[in-house]
């Protein structure tokens, strides 16, 4: 299928003709149109070259497949997104869900969990690390859009995983590695046996493959040993940057209001502000009022975003939190076939994945946009009751204050439950798939039909804390009362009885029939056969998002001062059960048309084939799509072939997106006019110095008259094979100009720009109204004073719907270099370079983002607000122009050496910007790997081979970034020894 060890490099399509194989790109079996086609191949070789044993590891060394959005190492705060054993694919960088997948050339179910990309709206994968990677014969990727051969979602092309078949014999493979300076280990085994059966009439072929992770830890690496990252940008022009001060806000240290905003004072100074705002500190930190017992006081007002209060903030990444998941996964895969007769042939195929993961996380807070109580009568209160209900006097109540004997409320604004312990979270993913059909031969037509039903769910397992349990052990007059005030140490019975699991169970499936016919000689025109394919297939989806009783509404929190009802976990909003399902029907017909052959002797036109495609679907949801495609191959002369293809694609929106109801999600984004007052006020001189941050709840619902995504795809390639002389060995170089212009991609304005517009029309006098905020207190009041500005209070939630939004174009070159030589007294060299390279990355603004940008190029906006959603987005967080590698394999005999380098370039980071509004570079980085092999051919070991193997040769730690590396481009890992010792029986 391909010569060489890069990773991705061109097919051999003229050998894939003579032998039968439709490889992807193409329904038409034996046909030649391949040579037109853009498609390339990872051999097993080129696996072990880039020492990949998950589908994430495989993916991320494919230069033309962009970041890697869903990933072990994103670990978000809650079950809203993707968590545990995941990986996501990205050809061309164009979006999750935008690359079709096919599993030994049909569809596969998607992993069930969505979780939001770059448009903020919730997206879908299939999960790669449910990939049997030591099982592939092959992967096959094609880079072109072929929604005309393969329908919805094939827009920047399709990836084909082809598993082991008619295997005769065993082989069993361990391998053992782990990261230097960590205490991370893995452990992988598997092993594939295959028997022929009926006389050689049928094969059934078994694969397995078990993989054990010991898992990542924060504290063992120094980029992602803290959340204050501002010492690892010392002599950078972002030294002291406090935006670089990632630790939380919200600590075991609460934050306080008095119920009504009444303020208080003690000996008649203030014990709160104007508004009632309090908070607690060590009694070593400055400007403490009163003290409460065991080192806390109280200092009025909230807690500063600066100063000494800054050193109150909480460092989960310190604390100890999980990079990678232990985990473990379990792969098993069968094929099968038996001819029923000279004609008809009898295929199957099951397979099963399972992996488990456990992680921890930062420990439970609190969201300021859900208020909780601690009621008067709360025994730890230092403004409680002056006599409890049962007649004792209140011990902890502060003397001299001017509270109420029935004592004051308080309203927590936010804390942090540290003495609860990290979140655990344990993520179990689950997939299974069955398929059976026939294919054989009729008056020439090759003819194949199946039906399958696959089905993925994930359940996802974490701690957190029953709200209503929570009131109940607030409002005590005991000391079991829970104790926020850092005054005694709340005993285990306590916790353990407000403790709470919250279970998210998501489910997709997928059940498909097909049926084809193929020839590749229909009828003969003067310049070869014309090859004709044609199909019709039927799907049903489903997706289901069945959220924890005490999320969905099942379980409700009411709270008692105000009778609002909420969801029942402290840190989660209600989230509504998800359910849809869709069925599609789909036609397609394929024409491969020779129209010029060597045998015609024109000059300078060898050979020119073209294929036509088209293909017409009917979505139950949505209506009806037809999309077409040509492409065509022109060999000038012998060694010197162009290529090139037209087509239009398009991507249904997923079930989520077209049926939830409300979709609640909690992000950190910076409240602008509060930047704007600081700025008025003096407190900061300019925006790079602000530190508004605040997890702000957006409030999102689907739509259920969503079109989909379309796009138009164009490519340009020339092949090069020029005839080398005999004993020179074969040399192919390939290079493809392509652009694909997608419109109304699915989005949000998203809450981040819904705040900018707001600071926008603050600044003139009006708001958002999408801005939903709670009235202004008194230290709102205070803080706007003088400015000009009318006072804003708290972002309580932003309202949002998906729609169809701004198209976007992309333009790139790829380009790839293979040579193998032939046999000699010194070896054979396989030599490859494989490279992308993007020319254009431009997301056209929606008339609302316009609005922004424009207000921002006149000066209306700070230059040093990032708005999201616009303009030319090349080389920003995670689209670096470039991305390449390059290998290099020598063997003789019984040894084997291989080298593979992998490049990423630059990219600029916006989560960091300064006051002129430029972003911290993200740097350039090439890392290598090193392999050596040795197979015994003699002795008691014959058969066996041992490959002793480093990535990430030269120790770099991933290129600095705001977040201390970038998760979804580097793997967090440095150098990586390992051993993998194997036998065929």
């Amino acid at each position: 299928m391909t010569a060489g060890s890069a990773l991705a490099q061109d097919a051999a399509p003229a050998a894939d003709a003579a032998d039968g194989i439709v490889v992807v790109g193409s329904q038409i079996k034996g046909a030649k149109i391949n040579e037109a086609l853009p498609v390339t191949v990872v051999s097993t070789d080129e696996i072990k070259s880039a020492a990949a044993v998950s589908g994430d590891e495989l993916f991320r060394s494919i230069p033309q497949f962009g970041d890697v959005q869903f990933n072990s190492q994103y670990l978000p705060g809650s079950s809203n997104g993707a968590r545990g054993d995941v990986g996501s694919l990205d050809l061309r960088s164009l979006g999750i869900g935008n690359t079709l997948v096919l599993l030994n050339g049909r569809r596969v179910v998607a992993h069930p969990t969505s979780q939001a990309n770059d448009q903020l709206v919730p997206v879908l994968s299939y999960n790669t690390n449910a990939i049997p990677v030591n099982g592939l014969e092959r992967l096959e990727v094609l880079r072109d859009g072929a929604a005309a051969i393969y329908g919805a979602d094939a827009v920047a092309g399709v990836v084909n995983t082809v598993l082991k078949t008619d295997y005769q014999g065993a082989e069993l493979s361990l391998q053992y590695g782990g990261a230097e300076g960590t205490g991370l280990r893995e452990f992988n085994a598997n092993g594939v046996i295959g028997t022929n059966f009926a006389e050689n009439r049928g094969n059934i072929t078994l694969f397995g493959s078990y993989d054990h992770g010991t898992g990542l830890d924060s504290t063992e690496q120094y980029y992602t040993e803290s959340s204050d990252r501002r010492g690892l940008f010392e002599g950078t022009a972002f030294e002291g940057s406090t935006s670089l001060d990632g630790r939380s806000t919200t600590t075991p240290f609460a934050n306080l209001r008095t119920y009504g905003n009444v303020p208080v004072t003690i000996n008649g100074t203030s014990l709160t502000n104007a508004s009632g705002q309090f908070h607690l500190q060590p009694t070593s930190s400055t400007g403490c009022v009163a003290a409460i017992g065991n080192d806390r006081c109280i200092q009025n007002g909230a807690m500063a975003t600066a100063g000494a209060d800054r050193d109150l903030r909480y460092d989960s990444l310190a604390q100890g939190t999980s990079i990678m998941p232990r985990l473990n996964r379990l792969n098993l895969f069968m094929t099968g076939h038996y001819d029923i007769s000279d004609d008809v042939t009898f295929f199957a195929e099951a397979g099963f994945y399972r992996s488990k993961t456990k992680a921890q996380q930062s420990p439970v807070a609190t969201l300021s946009s859900i208020p909780i109580y601690v009621p008067a009568s709360n025994y730890w209160n230092p403004l409680g009751q002056a006599v409890f209900a049962n007649g004792t006097v209140n011990p902890n109540r502060l003397a001299g204050t001017n509270a109420p004997a029935e004592g004051l409320p308080l309203t927590i604004n936010n804390y942090l439950f540290e003495d609860f312990g990290p979140m655990n979270v344990t993520v179990t993913n689950q997939q299974y798939r069955l398929l059976a059909g026939l294919r054989g031969e009729f008056n020439g037509f090759n003819w194949e039909s199946a039906i399958s039903y696959s089905e993925a769910w994930a359940r996802d397992v974490s701690d957190n804390i029953s709200r209503t349990k929570l009131q109940e052990y607030l409002s005590l007059s005991t000391p079991d009362a829970y104790n926020i005030f850092g005054t005694s140490v709340n005993s285990q019975s306590t916790i353990d009885a407000m403790r709470e699991e919250l279970v998210r169970y998501t489910k997709s499936t997928l059940a498909t029939y097909d049926f084809r016919l193929s020839k590749s000689d229909l009828f003969t025109l003067p310049g070869g056969n014309v090859g004709f394919a044609a199909g019709i297939e039927a799907r049903r989806e489903t997706q289901l998002d069945d959220r924890d009783p005490r999320i969905d509404g099942t379980i409700t929190y009411t709270d008692p001062l105000t009778g609002a009802v909420a969801g029942d976990f402290v840190n989660s909003a209600l989230n509504n059960d998800t359910s849809g399902h869709r069925e599609v029907f789909g036609a397609y017909a394929e024409f491969a048309v020779p129209l010029v052959s060597p045998e015609m002797d024109i000059p300078l036109v060898r050979s020119l084939d073209l294929q036509l495609a088209g293909r017409y679907e009917h979505y139950s949801d949505f209506g009806d799509v037809a999309v077409p495609k040509i492409a065509g191959a022109w060999e000038v002369v012998r060694g010197i072939r162009f290529r090139g293809s037209w087509a239009k694609s398009f991507r249904a929106p997923n079930l989520e997106q077209t049926n939830a109801t409300v979709v609640t999600r909690a992000n950190s984004r910076t409240d602008y006019i509060m930047c704007e007052a600081d700025v008025r006020a003096g407190r900061i001189t300019d925006f790079s110095q602000c530190s508004r941050a605040q997890t702000t709840s957006a409030r999102r619902s689907g739509n259920p008259v969503l079109d989909p995504e379309r796009a138009k795809t164009l490519s340009f390639g020339v092949v090069l094979e020029p005839p080398l002389p005999d004993g020179m060995g074969h040399l192919t170089f390939t290079t493809d100009w392509w652009r694909v212009r997608q419109t109304g991609l699915v989005g949000i304005f998203g809450e981040g720009n819904a705040l900018i517009l707001d600071y926008l029309l603050r600044k003139q006098g009006s708001s958002n109204p999408n801005v939903i905020r709670a009235a202004a207190t008194a230290s709102d009041i205070e803080a706007f004073a003088g400015t000009g500005l009318t006072p804003a209070g708290e972002v309580l939630y932003v309202l949002d719907q998906y729609t169809n939004l701004q198209p976007q174009t992309v333009k790139g070159l790829d380009f790839n270099l293979t040579y193998r030589t032939p046999e000699t007294s010194i070896g054979s060299f396989n030599f490859a370079v494989n490279a992308s390279h993007f020319l254009k990355y431009y997301q056209e603004p929606s008339p609302g983002i316009a609005e922004l940008l424009a207000a921002q190029d006149a000066g209306d906006i700070d230059a040093a607000v990032n708005i999201s959603g616009g303009r030319s987005l090349l080389q920003l967080d995670r689209k670096p122009k470039w991305r390449g590698s390059a290998s290099l394999t020598w063997s003789l005999n019984n040894v084997t050496v291989g080298a593979f380098a992998q490049y990423t370039g630059k990219v600029y980071d916006t989560g960091l910007i300064d006051a002129d509004g430029d972003y911290w570079t993200v740097k350039a980085t090439t890392t290598a790997n090193l392999y050596g092999q040795y197979r015994f051919t003699e002795g008691s070991l014959s058969g066996t081979s041992m490959r002793i193997g480093v990535r990430n040769l030269f120790d770099k730690a991933p290129p600095l970034s705001s977040s201390g590396y970038q998760g979804q481009l580097y793997s967090p890992l440095r150098r990586y020894w390992y051993l993998n010792v194997s036998h065929k029986f």
